[in-house]
């Protein structure tokens, strides 16, 4: 498989992640964890705004009413662009070593989280990891929380919803993705088995599924690929790109086509990043496939499976 990769946004971020499309907007929305700020990209005219963000910003999603639902280190808040966050649900209030991570919207209009022990400093500088506590949970638009799993897992990514009520997981400090069953009628996962483990690229990151729910998983950690796995943990593809640490991504532009990849530069040294200086950078890739719109939190996504853009 041929794939045409590029860079379009010299971010330089420290950690992007949680990328998404905005259908309405035709633009991108993404996050630097440790550089605070939210972007925004309308790739077809490269108009580019950020915004500043009192904490670690570690996630973002659409919502129904307008605006958007953000993970914070702690908190998950409601946010405009300009605006105040505004503090909406806490997962863990009793494990104060512990922080978000991994966020997304579901299909049913629900914001899920997942946490995990956290590996930063108040100045962003990387703190060890001793042990894995990390759990999913899920928000609904009422604010009331529900934990999914134990706090059991190390380092919480990639998070997707197939059309056949399947849920896709990650631990990258395993370096395993799972696959659990979905109940939509109580809002539960279970079943947990691991699909693909010891992948010799990096480590997994985050993911997003095309329109057939095959998962386009970012290999972090030195991997320098997008992996592309059928709903067995079967590789389809491998997406090489000129950045080391691929972080997360998602398919954008007119018809969903374009698979949009941000990257981190996290924990490198000068030496390294002048002689690799696209790390941070947003990247196109196109040739992938076509991928699926966003769900909104606050609204059941009938539309979710819809692969216009």
């Amino acid at each position: 498989m041929s794939y045409a990769v590029s860079l379009i946004f010299d971010a330089k971020d420290i950690v992007g992640e949680s990328i998404i499309w905005s259908k309405g907007e035709k633009a991108l929305y993404w996050v630097d964890i440790v550089g605070k700020r939210i972007h925004r990209l309308e790739p077809a005219n490269m108009r580019h705004d950020t915004w500043p963000t009192p904490d670690f910003v570690t996630s973002i999603g659409l919502r129904a009413d307008g605006g958007f639902i953000i993970g914070l280190r702690r908190t998950v808040c409601l946010w405009t662009p300009g605006g105040t966050f505004e503090e909406f649900a806490m997962p863990e209030p009793d494990l104060p070593e512990n922080r978000l991570n991994e966020g997304r919207v579901a299909p049913d209009g629900s914001f899920w989280v997942a946490t995990m022990q956290s590996n930063l400093l108040a100045d962003g500088t990387p703190k060890d990891m001793d042990r894995k506590s990390g759990a999913v949970y899920r928000i609904a638009p009422d604010a009331q929380v529900s934990r999914l799993t134990p706090n059991e897992y190390g380092i919480t990514n990639t998070m997707g919803w197939t059309r056949d009520n399947r849920f896709f997981f990650a631990d990258t400090l395993a370096n395993e993705i799972y696959l659990f069953d979905y109940d939509q009628a109580t809002q539960r996962i279970g079943n947990r088995r691991t699909i693909v483990a010891g992948f010799a690229r990096g480590l997994p990151d985050g993911s997003c599924l095309d329109a057939n729910d095959n998962l386009w998983n970012c290999r972090v950690a030195g991997g320098a690929a997008v992996a592309g796995f059928d709903g067995e943990g079967r590789p389809i593809g491998l997406i090489e790109l000129p950045a080391s640490w691929p972080t997360s991504c998602t398919f954008g532009g007119e018809h969903l086509s374009t698979l949009y990849v941000t990257s981190a530069r996290f924990t490198m040294t000068d030496a390294h990043l002048a002689a690799h200086p696209l790390e941070g950078g947003l990247f196109a890739v196109e040739g992938v496939g076509q991928g699926v719109a966003e769900p909104r939190f606050g609204a059941v996504a009938d539309t979710y499976r819809e692969t216009t853009g």
